[in-house]
């Protein structure tokens, strides 16, 4: 049975920040976003996203460092390193450490930095096309979405909203990548 000591272990918030960022975002991404998609009509489903979307990137932002700072150095193997090499660091100075680069660091980072691409530009400039795009339909007397010929305004804001909105999908995905391959990394560690 775990102690009240373990509640100052980072290896359990570590466990429980990386799991919660995962579960999060292939919850939202994959199921919550198609579903949501299908079953409500356009105006809610973006009415939806826009309200969804700042604390998902937020979340997708901030449990990165969390999962950094919560790094725990490895105890099992630290007797067997030769003399003079330097023993598992944890926390900041783990995921720095030389031999962490590419196991730890990358995906970390990556995580880290597709989150806040999508939090600080991606998502914010989506958000303002659509502003603009609702605007636009006022404007035409026409929804973006209609059938039919549409304005030359609103059709360059249609392309500008597809190529934000691929653009957020596609960091989205690398990030979704990122925390998969360090759960593989993470899982190898506990094994």
């Amino acid at each position: 049975m775990a102690s009240l000591s373990s509640l100052l272990n980072p290896a359990p918030w570590h466990i429980i920040s990386y799991s919660t960022l995962l579960g999060t975002t292939l919850y939202q991404s994959f199921l919550v976003g198609p579903i949501s998609y299908t079953a409500l009509p356009r105006p809610q489903f973006s009415t939806l996203q826009t309200k969804i979307f700042p604390p998902f990137f937020a979340v997708q932002t901030v449990l990165p460092i969390l999962i950094a700072l919560t790094y725990p150095a490895s105890s099992a193997g630290a007797h067997l390193s030769p003399l003079g090499a330097s023993p598992p660091q944890s926390s900041f100075s783990g995921v720095f450490q030389s031999g962490n680069r590419m196991t730890v660091l990358v995906p970390i980072a990556a995580m880290f930095l597709t989150g806040l691409a999508n939090l600080v530009v991606l998502g914010p400039a989506t958000t303002k096309v659509m502003k603009e795009r609702k605007h636009q339909e006022t404007r035409d007397g026409k929804k973006y979405y209609e059938s039919g010929e549409h304005s030359k305004d609103m059709r360059g804001l249609n392309k500008r909203f597809g190529i934000l909105h691929g653009a957020s999908s596609l960091v989205n995905l690398v990030g979704c990548g990122g925390m998969l391959w360090y759960g593989i990394l993470l899982a190898e560690r506990l094994a």
